[in-house]
C-alpha cells in the first residue's frame, strides 16, 4: 500500500520532471524514478514492514569491515549510500 500511495507517485513525478529537464533531485524518493513498481514495493516493505531493524553508521560499518580483515574500503557516493566494498588482506 505504501508503495502505491507514496513511492510510485513521487517516483513517477520525479521521472516526469527529469524528462522535461527540471532538476527533481530534491523530491523525496527521486532515487526510484527509474525503478520498477516491484522494486518500490519490496523496498517499502523492507523499510516499513520489517519487525526488527538495526541501523548502523558509516563508521560502524567501516569498523566491522576492518575487523573482518578488509582493506581499501570504499563507500558509494551515490544512493544507496550503504553499499561498500573492501579487499581481503
Amino acid at each position: 500500500v505504501i508503495a502505491a500511495i507514496v513511492y510510485f507517485p513521487l517516483a513517477r513525478l520525479s521521472l516526469l520532471l527529469d524528462k522535461v529537464g527540471i532538476n527533481a533531485a530534491s523530491i523525496p524518493l527521486f532515487y526510484y524514478r527509474n525503478h520498477s513498481f516491484y522494486t518500490m514495493r519490496t523496498d517499502s516493505r523492507d523499510r516499513f514492514g520489517t519487525p526488527l531493524e538495526q541501523r548502523f553508521t558509516k563508521q560502524q560499518i567501516k569498523s566491522y569491515m576492518e575487523r573482518s580483515g578488509l582493506i581499501d574500503i570504499k563507500f558509494s557516493d551515490n544512493a544507496p549510500y550503504w553499499c561498500a566494498i573492501g579487499i581481503k588482506k
